[in-house]
């Protein structure tokens, strides 16, 4: 989301200034171009020779330098937002009345940008009735203010104060600068991950799905504006972005009746491995070792692609998924004509590196109108963005 975004970078005089090291290379990292600003107070704390090694362009540090003037109004108005990380206290209170006697904050007040301040003090400046007037000043000239953390301070103390972390940070860009508005007003249900059908209290029944792949979805999905539900059976995974609205299910009988709870979503990816099967008895107690063989007793679980397919609304958009390993299109086919879908995205146990438990896969696009995509072997954000796109191509048909 942050591919191909100018981002300048504002560092003052904290402790927290280490941080921005870590922060440029997560920027860099996800295709954004970085440019920054130390005070000089910062360069006590980190070298602009490290960062501008990292961002891969100077590091500008005075209004005046080897007799050239650093154009202020030229870095403000090329950036695409302007992150001031760590904030100091001196720094908030110099922008709060308008001084001007550093390069960063000439470029501040003649920036046309969106603004993002990450404060990092300690407690006590940062509770003092000044400081938090000055945040209420910053927040009234239209600027976006991050919250501290609760933590351990540089004065040895614990409590409020501590810079949020570059993680965090980039999150809070990506939510708040980086979406776009394709599927604006579109509500979207995703599945993702596997279920877990129950033996006993402490055995189950289930796949190798990690979730990655629905999770990449979801949140590819929710950076072109839809509005995301996402139902997750049991996973590891976490969300980059906290208004998504996520659903925790168990067993393919819960994954059933949160999925038909969003029937009526504009968009239905149903991308979690459902278990097909599960026992038509659990036990209350654990099953213990005693006989040479142990027969359990199975069921089908409902089809939540077919009950999807079966009362599709007009207008309304069904991906299904199809992992296969052996006579793949075909079966892929079946699927996409007997559940009513609107596509299916196949993928193959018989492709290295593809499928569960990998960061990367490889898929094929079948379409109701006999169009068949295939991709190469990509990383599963890149794979979640060539779905979604494929999606919005075929809505604007």
């Amino acid at each position: 989301m942050l591919r191909n975004k100018k981002i300048l970078i504002g560092i003052t005089g904290s402790i927290a200034a280490y941080k921005i090291i870590h922060l440029t290379r997560l920027l860099v990292k996800d295709g954004a171009e970085v440019r920054i600003i130390v005070t000089k107070a910062a360069t006590d704390f980190v070298s602009p020779l490290v960062l501008s090694t990292l961002s891969k362009n100077t590091v500008h540090q005075e209004l005046f330098a080897n007799s050239e003037w650093a154009n202020h109004v030229q870095l403000g108005r090329w950036a695409d937002f302007f992150l001031v990380a760590p904030l100091s206290c001196n720094t908030l209170a110099k922008m709060a009345v308008g001084i001007c006697d550093n390069l960063l904050l000439a470029t501040y007040l003649s920036a046309t940008c969106p603004i993002v301040l990450a404060p990092a003090m300690d407690e006590d400046m940062w509770k003092h009735p000044s400081t938090k007037r000055n945040i209420e000043i910053a927040k009234s000239y239209g600027n976006y203010v991050m919250c501290v953390n609760n933590g351990e301070l540089a004065s040895g103390l614990v409590g409020e104060g501590r810079m949020v972390e570059p993680e965090q940070i980039v999150k809070y860009l990506k939510a708040n600068f980086c979406r776009t508005s394709e599927l604006g007003g579109k509500k979207v249900v995703i599945s993702a991950g596997p279920t877990y059908e129950s033996l006993d209290p402490v055995r189950f029944i289930s796949n190798h799905s990690s979730g990655k792949m629905g999770f990449a979805i979801a949140e590819a999905l929710y950076a072109k504006g839809a509005d995301v539900t996402l139902i997750a059976g049991p996973t590891k995974e976490v969300l980059s972005f906290e208004s998504i609205n996520r659903i925790d299910v168990h067993s393919a009988e819960e994954m059933y009746n949160a999925c038909m709870g969003y029937a009526n979503a504009d968009i239905l990816v149903m991308s979690a491995a459902v278990a097909d099967y599960t026992p038509v008895l659990t036990e209350k107690n654990k099953i213990k070792k005693k006989d040479e063989s142990l027969t359990i007793e199975l069921t089908k679980t409902k089809d939540i692609l077919l009950a999807l397919g079966k009362q599709k609304k007009a207008g309304q958009f069904i991906v299904g998924f199809a992992l296969e390993t052996n006579n793949e299109i075909e079966n892929a086919l079946h699927k996409l004509n007997h559940k009513n879908a609107d596509c299916i995205v196949l993928n193959t146990l018989n492709d290295k590196n593809a499928a569960f438990g990998f960061d990367t896969n490889k898929i094929t696009i079948l379409h109701k109108s006999g169009e068949m995509i295939a991709f190469d072997l990509k990383s599963k954000k890149e794979v979640a963005e060539d779905i979604v796109s494929f999606i919005i191509t075929k809505l604007n048909d």
